[in-house]
């Protein structure tokens, strides 16, 4: 009796194994780039992003040559929070070269490729609209690295830079 038991349950773990593996992801959202005031969550469909920066869809375990920026943002005087998870994609299981793990403003360069990676890009990753000038609605943007003023925002390549620092508005 216990191996005819035994022998339904492993049938029926086998059946709902075989469904599951037949479920797709969902299409991901279009990438959006929002003026709106913060705070700015994550983007969830964080492929869409990838996709639009041009940057290499990599495996969420991928920590090859590692390179931390700290990077504060404050808008019209108040320090906005930086989320967890920019650049990843955990429904999809991949991220791009740039990305958060936590929030608190550390920004991730891991894998090949980042030699070339900017804050326009992390900014892309992020969903907010960000030319150098405005930072999402808000304009007067400076940004300085290593405590230096940044001429190209948004072309400031990151890998090398220990500190960013991007203030809009007031």
């Amino acid at each position: 009796m216990a191996a005819v038991r035994t022998t339904r349950v492993l049938g029926a773990l086998g059946a709902l194994l075989a469904l599951a593996s037949c479920v797709s992801r969902p299409e991901p959202d279009p990438a959006s780039f929002t003026t709106a005031p913060p705070p700015w969550p994550a983007p969830r469909d964080a492929i869409s992003h990838i996709r639009a920066a041009g940057l290499e869809e990599q495996p969420l375990d991928t920590d090859d040559d590692p390179w931390i920026v700290a990077l504060e943002v404050e808008v019209g005087g108040t320090t906005v929070d930086i989320p967890p998870y920019i650049g990843v994609d955990r429904l999809r299981a991949v991220q791009a070269p740039v990305h958060t793990h936590d929030a608190g403003g550390d920004v991730w360069l891991e894998g090949p490729g980042t030699d070339a990676i900017t804050l326009g890009d992390f900014f892309m990753l992020w969903g907010v609209s960000f030319d150098g000038e405005c930072l999402a609605s808000t304009c007067g943007v400076e940004v300085t690295a290593d405590g230096e003023a940044v001429d190209d925002p948004a072309g400031l390549v990151l890998r090398g830079v220990e500190r960013v620092v991007v203030r809009a508005g007031d």
